[in-house]
Parts: C-alpha cells; structure tokens; sequence
C-alpha cells in the first residue's frame, strides 16, 4: 500500500503557493513524465514476458509477407522494363 500520494500532497500544498507558474507547469511536467514513464515501464514489461515463441512467429510471418512484396516489386519492375524495351524497339524499327 502505497501512503505517498496523501503525505506528498501535503508537504507540497504549502510549498504550492510559493511557486511561479512557470515552476509550477515544470513540476507538472515531470509529473507526467514520470506517469509515462511508469506506464513504459510496464509495457516493456509485459512485452518481455511474452513468449519467445509467438514473438519468433511473428517475426517470420512479417518476414514472407516481406519477401512477398519484394518479389512482386522485382517482377513489376522487370515487366516495365521489358515493356520499355520492346517499345523502344518498335520506335527503331519504324524509323
């Protein structure tokens, strides 16, 4: 159980008043941060505890669907030159 969040409220109500309002968005700030922080942590963590097995899966699922797409862009590729080529081979031969 965490007693923290009353007693620093506390210690901080009185010190509150005597900031700017600059020093005041700054620790707001880092506040956040700190939230987000945390937040981070705990996906890291969750994401770490995932099982090699399904991570390694993954990985190979996007790698074939990778190469997929590569071989369809080699083969468009190719088929625009080839086109190209036996245009360019009709422009020369007509002249």
């Amino acid at each position: 159980m965490e007693h923290s969040d009353p007693t620093t409220s506390n210690i901080l109500a009185p010190a509150a008043e005597e900031l700017s309002p600059l020093e005041q968005d700054v620790l707001d700030e880092y506040e956040r941060l700190a939230e987000n922080m945390k937040k981070l942590a705990g996906l890291l963590d969750a994401m770490a505890g995932a099982p090699t097995a399904e991570i390694l899966d993954g990985l190979r699922q996007l790698e074939r669907k990778t190469s997929l797409v590569f071989t369809l862009l080699k083969a468009s590729v190719y088929s625009i030159v080839l086109q190209q080529e036996i245009y360019s081979g009709d422009q020369g031969g007509q002249e």
